[in-house]
């Protein structure tokens, strides 16, 4: 495991694999989704072991805390232990609380749903889109 002293933080974003490639984290970064302690951040910032960075990828907020400085990029098993992951669990991706309305999936190339398809859609949905649903 190499660790060095210096680093930056676009490539340490990219070698614990929270960004696909180096430049989605420059851009990232430049964007001023990525933040140590409320402020922006620029691509060429010195990663410290210790800091906390609150990074925004699209509806995902990940809160990422450094744990040791890894310089390439390796397979997650590895990369996992250069960082903590602080998300609190609501915002991590997938969570759902009661009060969000229930995701209906439907099977890939299953078609269009039927008329009783969409009733029983309609009955599970009950009272969330008012309006939709006379009574």
């Amino acid at each position: 495991m190499a660790e060095k002293e210096k680093l930056r933080i676009d490539k340490y974003l990219w070698a614990i694999r929270l960004f696909k490639t180096r430049s989605l984290a420059t851009e990232a970064c430049k964007a001023g989704r990525v933040k140590l302690e409320g402020n922006n951040i620029k691509p060429a910032h010195e990663v410290k072991v210790g800091e906390t960075y609150h990074i925004s990828k699209g509806p995902d907020r990940k809160i990422v805390k450094v744990t040791g400085l890894l310089e390439n990029r390796g397979d997650y098993q590895t990369a996992i232990k250069f960082y903590e992951d602080l998300t609190p669990p609501e915002q991590m991706p997938g969570f759902q609380s009661m009060f969000h309305s229930p995701v209906l999936r439907r099977d890939r190339g299953a078609g269009r749903p039927t008329k009783r398809d969409r009733r029983e859609i309609d009955d599970l949905q009950g009272g969330y889109f008012e309006g939709k649903k006379e009574e």
